[in-house]
């Protein structure tokens, strides 16, 4: 199921064993190399440590009341995982990245992306155009699989059309035998 990102940033995350709210989400801690949210940052006056992660191997379910955890042991902080710290210090965040072609034309910012909930794998990025671009269409939508460089400044995407050969039809190549051919007279059969 794909949903916008920005509808789990302050969602709030329930306890299978409390049967109540433990926190709620504040940032997305993303894999800058795949784009996989790979655990969420959160808040709230029940965190043992600050700040406290949510690693999304750990979520049980998702569901419109929130995301679902068995209980508060789940939260982690940056330290306790070392893949997860190394992640963390990076400090990635996705919205306001400038986005960018291949031939260094700038397309815009992004202002919301699109996660696919079986994996958290970012899936379509919504860049906001400038100001100038923006009289024809004020937003692209661009598909991971365009993106062709994640750097410190920008995201490259692929700015290449790929050009299609038109078909022509060949003129006279074949006869069609159940079309009239309009030189030809009908014929005439006379009967007694």
């Amino acid at each position: 199921m794909l949903i916008a990102g920005s509808r789990l940033i302050d969602a709030p995350v329930m306890g299978l064993q409390t049967g109540g709210e433990l926190a709620r989400t504040s940032a997305a801690v993303i894999d800058p190399r795949t784009l996989e949210i790979v655990a969420y940052e959160l808040s709230g006056p029940l965190l043992n440590s600050h700040p406290s992660l949510l690693r999304i191997a750990d979520v049980r379910e998702f569901s419109d009341i929130g995301l679902i955890v068995d209980s508060s042991d789940e939260f982690v902080s940056p330290d306790d995982i070392i893949k997860l710290n190394d992640i963390y210090k990076l400090g990635f965040k996705l919205l306001g990245m400038q986005v960018i072609d291949t031939k260094k034309n700038k397309l815009g910012k992004i202002d919301g992306y699109t996660i696919e909930t079986t994996g958290f794998v970012v899936q379509q990025l919504s860049v906001k155009r400038p100001l100038l671009k923006s009289f024809g269409d004020t937003h692209l939508l661009i598909h991971r699989t365009q993106i062709t460089e994640i750097n410190n400044s920008a995201i490259v995407v692929n700015s290449e059309v790929k050009k299609q050969t038109v078909v022509q039809t060949v003129q006279g190549a074949y006869h069609n035998p159940f079309r009239k051919n309009p030189n030809t007279q009908a014929e005439h059969v006379e009967r007694d």
